[in-house]
């Protein structure tokens, strides 16, 4: 299945939910509502046609405006990528786990988590494994963190 194939197959039978991007340069990219990402990625998984049985990665942004969360998701058995895309704004930010689908997602989700602070719903073990387990600093991957003062680089 070409990338212009996957992309009419999924805007046809998933339309109502996924939204495609001009923007996915390898990969489809679908923009999704956060409400609907754990029945539309169990669908995917489900979905005989294209199978997408492994999540690659999640990633998020913080735009300074907002944050963006990605997923890149594979179909080994049909060799296909897609990504799937949302924003959300900072105030409350939180999505539901997709661990039911993919249980890869707990690493993932975990770091989203500890980094930026999006809440991830329903996720069974929600605990620190990047920074100290006391750690109040804040989330190093935001725009406006600012580290602090026994972390700074010296200057030169």
């Amino acid at each position: 299945m070409t990338k212009e194939e996957l992309t009419n197959y999924i805007s046809s039978t998933y339309g109502s939910q996924l939204k495609p991007l001009d923007t996915g340069r390898h990969d489809p990219l679908f923009e999704i509502e956060p409400k609907d990402l754990v029945s539309v990625c169990r669908a995917l998984c489900d979905d005989e046609k294209v199978k997408f049985n492994f999540l690659c990665n999640i990633s998020a942004v913080d735009t300074k405006e907002k944050f963006e969360v990605v997923y890149n998701l594979a179909s080994l058995p049909n060799k296909l990528r897609l990504d799937l895309k949302f924003s959300m704004p900072y105030e409350n930010a939180e999505i539901d786990s997709v661990q039911e689908v993919w249980s890869g997602a707990n690493w993932h989700e975990r770091e989203i988590w500890e980094l930026y602070g999006i809440n991830i719903r329903n996720h069974d073990n929600l605990t620190r494994f990047l920074l100290p387990d006391d750690w109040d600093q804040g989330f190093p991957m935001r725009k406006d963190w600012d580290a602090p003062d026994f972390i700074r680089m010296p200057e030169k």
